[in-house]
Parts: C-alpha cells; sequence; structure tokens
C-alpha cells in the first residue's frame, strides 16, 4: 500500500494536507530534495514531485495522516470496486425471478453502505506498509486465506457472537451481488483478516497483494449472484454458497469445499439450482420455505425479518 499511498499524496493529498492543515512556516525545496519524497515509486513511473509535500503541518510522515489517508483510499477504492462490479453482476448475471421468492428481502445494498466506512477504519491499521518482492504462488494464498475464513466464518456462527455480529449478513436469506457487503462492520472486517495477514507472514509482491484485493471483491460478489454455472465438488460457487444464506450451517469457507468436507459441513447444492425453470417452481420454493423456516427458529429462535408479502398479505 505504501506505493499506492505515495502516488496517491502526490495527486491528492499533498494539496489536501496543504489546504486543509497548512504549515506555518515552510521552505521550498530543491528538485533532488523533493524527489526523495517519491523515491518509492520510481521503479513504477517517473513523476515530478510539487511543492504541496511541504506546505501542510502534517507531513506524510505523521501517522495520522498515513491512517486518515490509508483510510480515505480503502474506502473510495473499495466503494468504487463494490459497486461497480455488483450493479455489473445485478445487471447481467443475477436472475431478477428471486425477488419474487417469500424470503427476498431489498436495502442489501444500504447496509454494506453503511458498513463500508466502519470496516475500511477497522483496515487501515493492519495494511502491510512494505511487502517483499519474492516471487509468490498464488496457489498458497488461496489456501492459506480458505483455511483462516473457515474457521473464522464458522466461529461467527456460534450461538454467543452469531446475533450479535454475523446475523447481520444472515438477514437476507435470499442474496442479491449487493449482500456481499452488507454485514455489521466488525463481521466484514474479521471476514477480510486473512487477506491482510498474509502479506506478513509470506513474501508477496506489492502488485500482486492489489490485484489479489480486486479479485477477493470480485469473487465475494460473484458467490452472492445466485448464477449457478459452476457445479463442481471443489470450488465454493455460488450455488455453494446460495445453501449457506439458506440454510445457515453448511459451506462456510470461500473459494474450495475442502475445509468444509473436513470439517464435516459440505452440503451440496440441490440439483434443482442448477435448471433455471425447476429452482422457481413453486413446489421448490414451498419446499425451501419450510427447511429454511426451520432452520431460522434453530438458529435465531424466531424470525424478526419483515418480508414484503408478509406485508402484502397484512395490508
Amino acid at each position: 500500500m505504501d506505493v499506492v499511498l505515495d502516488v496517491l499524496d502526490m495527486f491528492v493529498f499533498d494539496k489536501l494536507y496543504a489546504f486543509l492543515l497548512p504549515a506555518k512556516s515552510f521552505e521550498l525545496l530543491d528538485r533532488d530534495s523533493l524527489h526523495d519524497y517519491n523515491r518509492h515509486i520510481n521503479r513504477y513511473v517517473s513523476l515530478r514531485p510539487r511543492q504541496y509535500v511541504v506546505k501542510s503541518s502534517w507531513s506524510r510522515d505523521n501517522i495520522f495522516r498515513q491512517f486518515l489517508s490509508l483510510f480515505l483510499t480503502i474506502w473510495g477504492f473499495g466503494l468504487l470496486l463494490y459497486l461497480t462490479t455488483a450493479t455489473l453482476s445485478f445487471a447481467l448475471v443475477f436472475d431478477k425471478r428471486a425477488m419474487q421468492h417469500p424470503k427476498f428481502l431489498r436495502h442489501q445494498i444500504g447496509q454494506a453502505l453503511r458498513a463500508m466506512p466502519a470496516m475500511a477504519a477497522l483496515t487501515a491499521p493492519s495494511l502491510p506498509g512494505r511487502s517483499a518482492w519474492t516471487q509468490q504462488a498464488y496457489p498458497l494464498f488461496i489456501a492459506f486465506t480458505d483455511f483462516s475464513i473457515y474457521w473464522i466464518h464458522r466461529g461467527l456462527h456460534h450461538p454467543a457472537i452469531y446475533k450479535r455480529l454475523h446475523k447481520t449478513h444472515h438477514k437476507w436469506i435470499i442474496s442479491t451481488p449487493y449482500a456481499s457487503y452488507a454485514f455489521h462492520p466488525v463481521d466484514g472486517w474479521s471476514h477480510s483478516l486473512p487477506y491482510h495477514m498474509y502479506p506478513f507472514l509470506f513474501p508477496l509482491q506489492k502488485a500482486a497483494y492489489l490485484g489479489l484485493f480486486v479479485f477477493v471483491t470480485i469473487w465475494t460478489v460473484m458467490i452472492h449472484d445466485g448464477e449457478y454455472a459452476l457445479d463442481s465438488p471443489v470450488i465454493n460457487g455460488s450455488a455453494c454458497h446460495t445453501i449457506h444464506h439458506y440454510y445457515f450451517n453448511y459451506n462456510y469457507v470461500q473459494f474450495t469445499t475442502l475445509w468444509d468436507r473436513i470439517g464435516g459441513s459440505y452440503r451440496r447444492p440441490n440439483r434443482e439450482l442448477f435448471n433455471r425453470q425447476e429452482r422457481l417452481k413453486q413446489t421448490e420454493i414451498l419446499r425451501q420455505v419450510e427447511e429454511m423456516g426451520r432452520l431460522v427458529k434453530e438458529v435465531e429462535g424466531s424470525d424478526d425479518r419483515c418480508y414484503e408479502q408478509d406485508t402484502k398479505e397484512t395490508s
């Protein structure tokens, strides 16, 4: 993130902090001195530093400025990536007929937008300032995060934690791509911890770290998109994750089914999900609703969701 921060400092934050928190006094620096402020990005691009770098009372080394800059960067980039990928997925992939399901709830995007600033604030201190340049095999990243998220996610389903944190995400039994970030902030942050821990433990290229951040966001949207194109006993695709939202206690993993199989929590998606005609037939929906209702009571005690169908029936 130090490379990204240096670039944004030059083009955005130097001028912003100079305007908001001007230095009481400053001296003009020659080009060589200014060049030192940007030495970390020279291997990527050649930029001409500007005098704004010394015009704020908060220098680039100020820890409060670094935290605020990281927070704004994570929030802004994450918001842009989320809205872009989720909207494209909703428009081009998501089966809109699912919105007629009796367990469908709206306002998934609203929860995500409310949660993302707090998630960004919690994430900022955990980002690695520098990461190694050793070439790293991506399968190790997948294996590490899959293992870690399985246990974090399964722990969030513990009765002592579930209602306080993870229930917010499970409010949406029928998910859309916008549900991918509809979390309680602490819940969403805990899911992201393995991604940010990995560069501290294993060598990882800086560009690869940013690329994996984008990949994880896209993957998270994809497993909530309701498009059951992948019927694999190995990959945790949208169908597997749909089963998790439907029936709570299955398929906790992010990428593969390995740890669910080892932990005894794997449930193969119903065959009907892979047939566009069968999956939304009334008989299939009634069967889903019956099991959903039983499991909601088992996990939550009672169902306090306000479904649109219930509202219509009582009006």
